[in-house]
């Protein structure tokens, strides 16, 4: 029996990091593949988004307050260090992440390509023209983050890593965000490292359906 149960689509780069977070402590999981704003969804979360957990009698919604209980009630490598310097640049990564770098990133770049409200459901080339101004730099901000250290909050893999890559891994397979990689050679480099390691391959999401509503 899984230790605990983690409800949302694959594809989510919110789910796939708590995924990570699971496979790189030890937790044993039972993936759900329930849709935001399902029934089994909305009674967890107030706003219908993806992921949410179950242990035991016990539920919790939010990628970050999720492996923060993880982190908390199972043994196992830290997801968040215990030294100020390191929890404090784990924090600041999470939150640049979630709070700037998933609204230009994922919401708009590449719902663009995935999502793209286009007539004939061509990529949306004006959102895409619009945005990459904000990707370059973005992608620029994390590529200065990793130029002193082997990941962002220094010399361990860290929530803020297993934030970043699944957002990453769908960045590369569009032109602009493959673009991106290369040019930012301490992301690119970081990427392909990552990748490698077995909770990353063991969690690479399958592509999203057509008529996939939208991942949280």
């Amino acid at each position: 029996m899984a230790d605990v149960e983690i409800l949302g689509i694959p594809q989510s780069t919110y789910v796939r990091a708590v995924r990570i977070a699971c496979e790189e402590k030890g937790v044993s999981y039972e993936l759900k593949p329930f849709r935001p704003h399902s029934p089994e969804i909305s009674a967890i979360h107030p706003f219908g988004k993806i992921p949410a957990m179950r242990h035991g009698d016990f539920e919790v919604c939010e990628s970050k307050a999720i492996a923060t209980y993880l982190d908390l009630t199972f043994s196992g490598p830290r997801l968040i260090p215990t030294t100020a310097r390191e929890a404090a640049l784990t924090e600041k990564w999470i939150s640049l992440v979630n709070t700037q770098m998933d609204s230009t990133l994922v919401r708009t770049y590449l719902f663009a390509y995935i999502f793209p409200k286009t007539d004939d459901g061509s990529p949306n080339r004006q959102v895409i023209e619009t945005v990459k101004p904000a990707m370059d730099e973005q992608l620029a901000i994390l590529d200065r983050g990793l130029s002193r250290s082997d990941y962002l909050a220094g010399s361990a893999f860290t929530f803020a890593d297993m934030n970043l890559m699944p957002i990453l891994f769908w960045l590369q397979k569009f032109p602009e965000g493959a673009a991106g990689l290369a040019a930012n050679r301490n992301l690119g480099a970081y990427y392909e490292r990552v990748s490698a390691r077995p909770s990353l391959r063991n969690t690479v999401p399958p592509p999203p359906p057509p008529s996939q509503t939208k991942p949280n």
